[in-house]
């Protein structure tokens, strides 16, 4: 018997498949179980093949697996899509009522009726409840505690009628009844037994980044919405009163970034969030910001492409987009965290190196990490640290008789001023300036003001972290990998000997150092989202190192631990 949980539900679009998945989740890891999600959706407003799946574990979990145990089929289509990913044993569990006929049946699977649209229909006298039956039975067939599932009924349905609660809790209860009187469903199933563990929190990527510009101070935030990014608006539109701060749906992207420029040359701490379409109308203004050095965090989710492409499916496609994102030369720091935990500090750190060094932020997300809810500890604001830069006040402006915006120093950062401020008027436009912001075409002043900007780079660099090295430092094999990639990586190196896995968070300015003094290309294999091998590529641009081996994906599903562990075994093998 397997010490884990891996439960799948499946429907079409608008039987609340998603919201019964993260109530499921939520329920396991009230338990005191790890959790980790992923979500399918097509790009459709309804219908289509929706999925969710829990992962849930006592011990550390740090991705989805590939081959389940439980599949809940809400209709005929999820059996005929997702049957063969049960492992040997695993259940289909289905309603006759819907599904009167099991196509191409699996000897090695069993097939269990649960009438979830009869048991909604004698509670609320339709079949509404039917996933809410669902949860109580999956509860049920792990034998968790039902109060829990109960408690977190009433919190989830708070805003709706009294009325509502009682009768989704009844359903749940119903479902939970039945399968406890049917003992073929729960044998041979792991038990959801509740355990005492540290508090934690289910949240995605983009809840994570969310709540990051809110500890780092953020006070302005533009949007239009593109998939995955979009939840990054709704979640902070929520806040914006609380934490006095204006969220702006803008009529576009172009409007977005030059919004948030705006915002952030008056003052305030902005931030901007895309994907990889609306980051490609931004870029002429990125590129503004950059050379009026005006601090600027943008968030870029990616999705799969080019143009539309797979709207609602992940990628790693985007690392040259945002490597090389805008015409000329300028320094900026490209950050992709693997987790949501990352997610929310480099969005703190994002904001204090924008602000510290005058430069754009580019954080490099993918629908994998942005809609992704997986458990992680509670994040201490505590521990946060606010760094505004060289921000003048009015009495240190005052003993400026000459002030210059962009002044030669020697360390390319020169002090800001904000609107309003006596003595502190300069301009800010695209073109080429000189100390005072006045545009300029001599040739010895762009020489000038270019190698200042770019001066910045050696203490920028020194501050970054190195990537971090998972796993015996002195291992046989390596693993390279970026942003979300780690998570699925770190899930398979459970079952690897003798490797240890790179995670590069920070690829702008790229570690050349750290690669030079710690990597051998003859034992290290690059992992990631795209097909051209981008991060490979952009090592053997930056340090010259040819990493002799590459795993790939781009059909828009995120990797699998069971293809790495695959992948790694057999690079052994040669």
């Amino acid at each position: 018997m397997t010490l884990g949980i891996n439960w799948k539900i499946c429907g079409p679009a608008g039987f609340g498949i998603m919201s019964v998945g993260r109530m499921f989740a939520k329920t396991c890891l009230r338990h005191g179980w790890q959790v980790f999600c992923y979500t399918e959706y097509p790009s459709l407003i309804r219908g289509g093949h929706n999925t969710y799946q829990v992962h849930a574990n006592p011990k550390d979990v740090k991705s989805q697996k590939k081959n389940i145990e439980i599949l809940i089929a809400l209709n005929e289509n999820t059996i005929v899509q997702n049957q063969g990913e049960l492992t040997d044993g695993g259940a289909v569990i289905y309603d006759p009522e819907k599904i009167p006929n099991i196509p191409d049946k699996k000897p090695s699977l069993k097939y269990l009726e649960v009438p979830l649209n009869k048991i909604s229909k004698e509670i609320c006298g339709t079949d509404l409840m039917k996933n809410t039956v669902a949860m109580g039975a999956s509860l049920g067939i792990y034998q968790g505690e039902l109060e829990i599932l109960n408690d977190l009924i009433k919190e989830e349905f708070a805003s709706k009628k009294g009325k509502i609660i009682q009768q989704n809790i009844e359903a749940a209860k119903k479902g939970y009844e039945f399968v406890g009187q049917n003992s073929e469903l729960i044998t041979g199933k792991p038990k959801l037994t509740k355990i005492k563990a540290p508090e934690r929190i289910l949240i995605t990527g983009n809840e994570a980044v969310s709540l990051g510009a809110l500890a780092a101070g953020c006070k302005f935030y533009a949007a239009y919405p593109m998939t995955p990014a979009t939840s990054i608006l709704h979640f902070l539109a929520k806040q914006e009163r609380n934490y006095d701060m204006v969220v702006k749906q803008a009529e576009d992207e172009i409007a977005v970034i030059n919004m948030a420029i705006g915002a952030s040359f008056a003052g305030a701490r902005s931030l901007c969030a895309t994907s990889g379409g609306g980051f490609a109308l931004m870029n002429e203004s990125l590129g503004f910001a950059a050379i009026a050095e005006i601090p600027l965090v943008v968030i870029l989710s990616q999705r799969t492409a080019p143009a539309t492409g797979l709207p609602t499916w992940t990628g790693q496609g985007d690392l040259w987009h945002a490597v090389h994102a805008s015409h000329g030369e300028f320094l900026r720091v490209v950050v992709a965290p693997g987790d949501s935990e990352e997610a929310f500090w480099a969005t703190v750190g994002a904001f204090n190196l924008a602000d510290k060094y005058q430069i754009p932020v580019i954080i490099l997300l993918d629908k994998y990490t942005s809609e992704g809810p997986h458990s992680v500890a509670i994040f201490d604001t505590a521990k946060v640290k606010i760094d505004r830069g060289r921000i003048l006040t009015q009495t240190e402006l005052d003993k400026i008789k000459d002030y210059k915006r962009y002044q030669f120093v020697a360390d390319g950062i020169s002090a800001r001023t904000l609107p309003g401020m006596k003595g502190g008027t300069y301009q800010a436009n695209s073109d080429e300036h000189d100390e005072y912001g006045y545009s300029t075409e001599e040739a010895e002043v762009r020489n000038k003001i270019m190698e200042k900007r770019m001066a910045k780079l050696p203490a920028l660099a020194q501050e970054l972290p190195d990537p971090k090295i998972y796993g015996d430092k002195n291992a046989d094999k390596t693993i390279i990998c970026w942003g979300s990639t780690k998570m699925p990586a770190l899930e398979a190196m459970k079952e690897l000997n003798n490797v240890q896995l790179v995670h590069l968070q920070y690829l702008l300015p790229f570690p050349v150092d750290f690669f030079t003094k710690n990597i051998n290309p003859e034992k290290s294999i690059v992992i990631e989202g795209n097909q051209t091998g981008q991060l490979k590529q952009l090592i053997r641009q930056q340090t010259g190192i040819n990493i002799q081996h590459s795993l790939l994906k781009y059909d828009g599903r995120p990797f699998y631990p069971e293809e790495i562990v695959e992948a790694i075994n057999k690079l052994k093998s040669k």
